[in-house]
């Protein structure tokens, strides 16, 4: 229970009294700061009609010492303004979700989101803060690194324009040619869905499945996904990776996670850790700030971005990336025109690095996730006799049939992952998420 010193003991144990009546026993309770009506500055638990008390430097160190004490069923919040307000108190929703709680108080109830363990095998989260965060660049990144290391594995994505029914990609034997893509599109699929592109660029196994809707702790409001787990159980692979869908989070248990953070402008800090932001933070072992250059980033934003992240979840490893285009076919002595969906403030970047494949770029878009202008921009492709080109968005039923009626060849590019800073290399970041995550399969799922 969470209680305040604005209020008289005398009226917080009434309340407590209500609640016992109701039905629910009171452990102990936690007392978030406040003193205008406590006392002499004493806090004597009985006066609150509980046995035991806690208190903190802080709302959140309060709540989190009556967490470690008393090991509740639920949290329930008696405590009013001026000690908390609307972003201070979902920030202690976040984080008693985040511990598998429900939290609970006048007028508001959050529920944890039901995250069952279906998995038959050790399983990596990677869940975003939002859209473009780079998730499914950082899911490939991290299943190439498995497979090299002997851990091979499937990839579960869940899309927002996923199949109808959980459909395994085999690269090995499904057509990710440009040529099979567009078909795929015209027969009206999403045929740059995540799990395509994660087929494509990382080279593993892949199960897409679909979900619509996502809840304010990244629940979504229907999915296959778990019907996707299922499946995943059924193969050969010793170990799943199940990637999240903008801020939606794959609702099954997962024993390690890696979250997904876009390097934020300096307006961007609450968005990210304000009120209920900070929930897929702190279900996270590593996080990984993206975008992190010059002039998309705001290097000082990132800075203090990083040091909140820090004091929100000690001792969790945060490291630094952007991301460089890898064409995924020779692109050598030919001009290219390349479609992004990166900011137009880092096209030009992203573009320039194709020539150290040996190509001549002639001309760029960043309007892959617009199509009106992704169509006038295609226009200017004209000397070009590659496309290359994100598998996302509009890349298959626009720029790839603009570029295959005209007879240009398609090359789709990977958003290869580079570490620009932070707390050591991926290649060792990686590996530690994994064994992690073994660990914690071997022991079954916390609470």
């Amino acid at each position: 229970m969470l209680v305040d010193g604005e209020h008289y003991p005398a009226v917080v144990r009434a309340a407590v009294e209500e609640l016992r009546a109701g039905g629910r026993t009171v452990v102990g309770a936690a007392l978030l700061g406040g003193s205008e009506k406590i006392s002499a500055g004493a806090t004597v638990p009985h006066e609150y009609g509980v046995a035991d008390m806690v208190i903190g430097d802080s709302p959140l160190a309060a709540l989190l010492a009556g967490i470690d004490r008393f090991e509740p069923d639920e949290v329930v919040d008696l405590s009013d303004q001026p000690v908390l307000d609307a972003r201070s108190r979902l920030l202690l929703a976040a984080c008693t979700l985040s511990v598998g709680l429900p939290y609970r108080g006048a007028g508001f109830s959050f529920e944890v989101p039901p995250r069952p363990p279906l998995a038959a095998k050790p399983s990596i989260a990677v869940i975003g803060t939002g859209k473009r965060t780079g998730k499914t660049a950082v899911a490939a990144e991290l299943a190439r690194s498995l497979t090299g290391a002997g851990r091979q594995p499937v990839i579960v994505a869940m899309g927002r324009g996923g199949p109808a029914e959980p459909e395994v990609v085999d690269p090995a034997k499904f057509d990710l040619s440009p040529e099979a893509l567009l078909a795929l599109a015209l027969s009206g699929r999403h045929a740059a869905s995540d799990h395509l592109e994660d087929a494509l660029t990382a080279g593993v196994v892949t199960i897409g499945t679909r979900r619509c809707g996502g809840g304010l702790a990244g629940e979504p409001a229907s999915a296959t996904f778990a019907a996707g787990v299922e499946l995943a159980n059924e193969r050969p692979e010793e170990w799943l990776i199940l990637e999240g869908s903008g801020t939606s989070i794959p609702p099954v248990h997962a024993d390690a996670t890696i979250c997904v953070v876009g390097a934020p402008s300096a307006s961007d800090q609450e968005l990210l850790l304000g009120y209920l932001g900070a929930y897929p933070l702190l279900l996270a072992d590593l996080v990984v700030i993206t975008l992190v250059e010059q002039p998309l980033a705001d290097l000082g934003a990132v800075a203090a971005l990083e040091d909140r992240i820090r004091g929100l979840v000690p001792g969790v490893p945060v490291v630094h990336t952007t991301f460089r285009p890898r064409p995924l076919g020779s692109i050598s002595g030919h001009s290219v025109f390349f479609t992004t969906t990166a900011p137009v403030a880092v096209a030009g970047i992203l573009a320039a690095h194709l020539e150290t494949y040996g190509a001549t770029v002639v001309g760029h878009s960043s309007s892959l996730a617009n199509r009106s202008r992704l169509a006038s921009d295609l226009q200017s492709a004209g000397q070009a006799d590659v496309l290359v080109t994100e598998l996302k968005a509009a890349a298959v039923d626009l720029a790839t049939r603009f570029a295959l009626e005209r007879g240009m060849r398609v090359v789709y590019s990977d958003n290869q992952l580079v570490a620009t800073g932070g707390d050591g290399p991926l290649e060792t970041l990686f590996p530690s998420v994994a064994d992690l995550a073994a660990e914690r399969f071997r022991a079954g799922p916390r609470r």
